[in-house]
């Protein structure tokens, strides 16, 4: 033992350097976001760490984090739009000079890099004050390619510069790290300003719109652009604008941050409590930001319960855990624009501000209230004001965003609603407060070690680093020397114990086969395979499918594929335990669902409407999913009821969807399918017409499926009353349609189409939604076909119509 320690000793101490952390990364070297704790790099003093930081369920970005609060704090991020996947993604420094982040691996995808390029010897350096920089060394000469103080994200450090080109963008939430929808940026005007754009919607809510920058205080007469914020907590901007934090004038660590609800505020690092204190915000009215709350909905502030939302009366709220949701009407709009039909609402001292069609010059509130109903749909009601010189200004707005209560304002708003609504509404003027859900907030569990360097804790990790290396040489050697001489089956439970560390596990196939009983108890059959019923050795019960031997791929190629369908994970996709493959070979290993799939519960009377709804949200979700949201692009192909799952509280899993992926590798290379896939009565009119095969057609089946659900009739045909009971050829989506043309009303049809194991109990407004979501999905032309995460979104709302 003694000469095999003096052998390995060179061997380990050249690992060692490898794999311990340094405020440095060397050209030619890489971090990878399987290694966390070793890969990471450390500024000289401790207080700043660089790596991969998880923002997700296997979603990981690059960072820069502060290292001495009690959780490590982001101050800044690479790729916080598009994470990468928690295995193979790494970020390289290449001999070029250019930093590339990329995703499974130096070979896959480019998600961020630096754009630089240098002759000279370079590397990535992680400094004292949090600044990232890629430079070169020619003696004591520091020439800088890039740095991460140039590009901010929501989060200014000392010396750190806004300027015209780097501006701080908000995180969406305080736990969803992707972009928001506040910035704060210099203006076209050379003006220090915050803006709240939305995907649809954006407004300038500091300084005030209406406001001068001379009034504020602020200069338009200069060039430079620039703000910073000092180490004493002192910021300057180039035009005029500074302040100071209530603790100036000690040097701290400190940060400037735009946070999620569109307050700059500024933060001081409390060394004793080992936490952050808010030590200067912008704003002293928290609803004169705006985008808080959403669309006819009012903002107030509470000096003890804070800042909340509700809706105006008339209207209720779309999503009570989402205050930006907004509220949508409870009336229905007349068809015609009957002035009649109308009437207004006062709110006093209240103010909606922006969207104004018009502003008009008015004697009274009666003449504004005819400018209002004359342009009909237009005007959702208006603002009205006393202008100073004899007469009252009358703002007709089109939209009514950010409200608010407003005490020190002078004038009032007028609201247009039905007059069946405000006769019969008996709703206070103020709604109750929407509830924010606590889970919106929870934080992700992050564990961290503290980096500082102290004697004992340096001699820890080498200790550490030492019996790592010792460990890979000796797993190596016992490698080298056994796998000449082992018999096969040998070096298939090597590679077993290799593939398990990566999170799967590899079956023999007699141990699958008696796992089975001889492959004698199935439970399945489609998608490539036939499904058996096994029990593991573990005594875990699992559904092990058995796939033909249609596909030619090798073992690698056929071990790639697993990993990547192995890396899915959503709690509406079916859970895959392991894999066999062993000469021709080729089983997948499921978890086991108690429930079956949703074609054997569906003509039964197991399943009644909650069920069924809560299985198409569910359904649609995991392939929202599979099209959008995982790291892989991954069409179904084949999406039917026998491939939904249901376990033991009858919650939807979608199996098989890997299959398309695992048998037409070399086919989607090209974003296309050499042959039909999928089930008759289920395939998109692409594969009939042999038309560009996209995500579109997991949709258009989807649809179908849903039809089923709903009417209880298989698409492959149904039963004609007026025929009495003979077989009609018509699809099931003609069927449905003409069933709502000729029906007089939505009840009568509903009636009509609901599947009679339902016996009539069914959520009439949910029925509707999902029978209208289900046509929009079948539609014969894809680029009218909903996306499956916009399907999501329709069945969360009750009260959506999809046809208007």
């Amino acid at each position: 033992m003694h000469i095999l320690n003096f052998l390995l000793l060179p061997f380990v101490l050249w690992i060692i350097p490898a794999t311990c952390t340094s405020d440095s990364l060397q050209e030619g070297f890489s971090l990878s976001v399987e290694k966390p704790t070793t890969d990471v790099l450390i500024s000289s003093n401790g207080v700043f760490s660089a790596g991969f930081y998880k923002v997700g369920d296997n979603a990981f970005c690059f960072s820069v984090w502060f290292t001495k609060s009690h959780q490590p704090t982001l101050v800044w991020m690479a790729n916080r739009d598009q994470p990468v996947n928690g295995k193979s993604s790494k970020l390289t420094l290449f001999k070029n000079g250019n930093l590339i982040l990329s995703d499974a691996g130096q070979t896959g995808t480019t998600i961020w890099s630096t754009a630089t390029f240098s002759s000279l010897a370079v590397e990535l350096k992680l400094k004292d004050n949090g600044n990232l920089v890629l430079r070169t060394l020619q003696g004591n000469t520091e020439t800088v390619l890039w740095q991460s103080f140039d590009s901010p994200t929501d989060t200014l450090l000392p010396g750190q510069p806004v300027t015209e080109k780097a501006s701080l963008i908000s995180f969406r939430s305080t736990t969803n790290f992707s972009s928001g929808f506040y910035k704060l940026y210099f203006d076209n005007d050379n003006v220090l300003r915050l803006v709240y754009r939305s995907p649809s919607l954006s407004s300038v809510y500091w300084s005030p719109p209406w406001s001068l920058p001379v009034d504020e205080g602020r200069s338009t007469y200069n060039v430079s652009k620039i703000a910073v914020l000092d180490s004493f907590g002192y910021f300057s901007s180039s035009d005029a604008f500074k302040f100071y934090s209530t603790d100036y004038g000690v040097p701290r660590y400190r940060r400037l941050v735009l946070d999620p609800d569109g307050t700059l505020r500024v933060y001081s690092f409390n060394e004793d409590t080992e936490t952050w204190e808010v030590s200067w915000q912008h704003d002293p009215e928290p609803c004169a930001i705006h985008g808080v709350c959403g669309a006819n909905s009012m903002c107030t502030y509470h000096t003890y319960l804070g800042r909340s939302c509700y809706c105006l009366r008339g209207f209720k709220f779309k999503d009570p855990n989402d205050w930006s949701q907004g509220c949508e009407p409870q009336f229905t709009t007349p068809f015609s624009c009957n002035r009649s039909q109308y009437d207004f609402l006062r709110l006093p001292v209240m103010e909606f501000y922006g969207y104004d069609l018009r502003v008009d010059a008015v004697f009274n509130v009666t003449q504004c209230q005819d400018i209002c109903l004359s342009l009909c749909d237009d005007c959702k009601g208006f603002q009205f004001k006393f202008n100073g010189v004899g007469t009252y200004n009358c703002y007709i707005k089109t939209m009514l965003m950010n409200g608010r209560d407003s005490p020190n304002f002078d004038g009032d708003v007028y609201i247009k609603l039905p007059k069946s609504t405000l006769l019969s509404s008996k709703d206070p003027l103020k709604h109750a407060p929407l509830n924010c859900s606590p889970a919106l907030f929870q934080t992700l569990n992050r564990i961290y070690q503290n980096p500082q360097k102290h004697t004992w804790l340096n001699f820890l990790l080498w200790f550490a680093c030492g019996i790592g290396g010792l460990e890979i040489t000796a797993i190596f050697l016992v490698w080298f020397f056994l796998f000449r001489s082992s018999r096969e089956s040998d070096k298939g439970d090597l590679r077993q114990q290799l593939v398990s560390a990566t999170g799967f596990q590899r079956f023999g196939y007699s141990e699958l086969k008696k796992a089975t009983k001889g492959f004698s108890d199935e439970i399945g059959r489609g998608g490539g395979g036939i499904v058996y019923k096994g029990v593991l050795q573990d005594n875990r019960v699992a559904a092990i499918k058995r796939l033909t031997s249609e596909s030619n791929q090798g073992e690698e190629e056929f071990l790639a594929e697993i990993s990547t369908i192995g890396m899915l994970n959503h709690m509406n996709l079916i859970d895959m335990w392991g894999y066999c493959v062993e000469g021709k070979q080729r089983l997948l290993v499921y978890e086991y669902m108690e429930h079956g799939s949703l074609a054997q519960n569906l003509y039964s009377n197991t399943l009644d409407w909650n069920k069924r709804f809560n299985i198409a949200v569910g359904t649609a979700r995991g392939l929202a999913y599979l099209h959008e949201e995982c790291l892989e692009w991954v069409l179904h192909c084949d999406v039917k009821p026998q491939n939904i799952l249901l376990d033991s509280e009858f919650q939807p899993k979608v199996a098989d969807f890997g299959l398309s992926k695992l048998l037409n590798r070399d086919e989607r290379a090209n974003s296309g399918f050499s042959r039909i896939r999928g089930t008759r009565g289920y395939m998109a009119p692409e594969w009939v017409y042999n038309l560009r095969i996209t995500s579109k057609v997991d949709v258009y089946s989807y649809g179908i499926v849903m039809l089923e659900m709903i009417t209880g009739k298989s698409p492959m045909g149904i039963h004609s009353l007026e025929n009495k009971g003979e077989t009609d050829q018509r699809r099931l989506v003609t069927w449905v349609k003409e069933k709502i043309n000729g029906g007089p009303t939505s009840m009568f049809w509903m009636e009509e189409i609901a599947d009679p194991n339902l016996e009539g109990k069914y959520d009439s407004a949910k029925f509707e939604v999902l029978v209208k979501v289900a046509l929009r999905c079948v539609e014969d032309d894809m680029k009218e076909r909903p996306s499956m995460s916009q399907v999501v979104e329709m069945l969360q709302l009750p009260q959506y119509r999809a046809f208007r």
